[in-house]
């Protein structure tokens, strides 16, 4: 199957150049992914966009990560497991904290259910269990935070899919399946 290449600033459109040095500037590297989405510098900006806004809502950093990390564990994503793991542990999370997340674990009610909702929520193609819905409304979160969980996992769900239609070389440190399964 031909695949997405890593785009590097010398070939990629005009448009996504400009986005990668923004890109670079903030992260201190241009990811993978951003240099593979920036064959459509429309889907890159949009994809961003999208990202950025949800990002000014309700949940926190912490919470958007666990969003994204369950999102990848349920899609099977080893890219985006290894860059999301990176980016908890950064937020000062341990391995085990991070591997109990991934199995919808958590000795945070509030991480416990947005790990556990997220993950409900791609298996099931957004029909999620009744509990699990009543679940995330009981632990405090408001009814915005449900649109923007939902959002948030459309976000992540492009990049999982774009990682594995691309097949994007992971430049995070890797990280071992949860589960008993093959990462794509």
């Amino acid at each position: 199957m031909k695949r997405l290449e890593v785009l590097t600033p010398e070939n990629a459109p005009e448009k996504s150049k400009a986005i990668f040095a923004e890109l670079k500037s903030k992260y201190g590297m241009l990811p993978n992914i951003y240099a593979v989405a920036g064959h459509s510098p429309q889907g890159l900006e949009g994809n961003l966009a999208y990202q950025g806004k949800l990002a000014e809502g309700v949940f926190s950093n912490e919470e958007i990560q666990t969003i994204y990390l369950a999102a990848s564990e349920a899609n099977r994503c080893g890219y985006c497991l290894s860059a999301h793991t990176s980016a908890l542990k950064m937020a000062g999370k341990s391995d085990e904290e991070i591997k109990e997340l991934r199995r919808g674990q958590s000795d945070n009610e509030k991480l416990q259910i947005l790990s556990q909702l997220t993950q409900a929520i791609v298996h099931t193609r957004g029909l999620p269990d009744e509990h699990l819905v009543d679940a995330f409304f009981d632990a405090g979160y408001p009814k915005a935070a449900l649109v923007e969980l939902l959002g948030l996992v459309a976000v992540k769900t492009f990049t999982n899919y774009l990682n594995h239609l691309s097949g994007t070389p992971i430049d995070f440190p890797e990280v071992e399946p949860a589960g008993d399964y093959e990462l794509v």
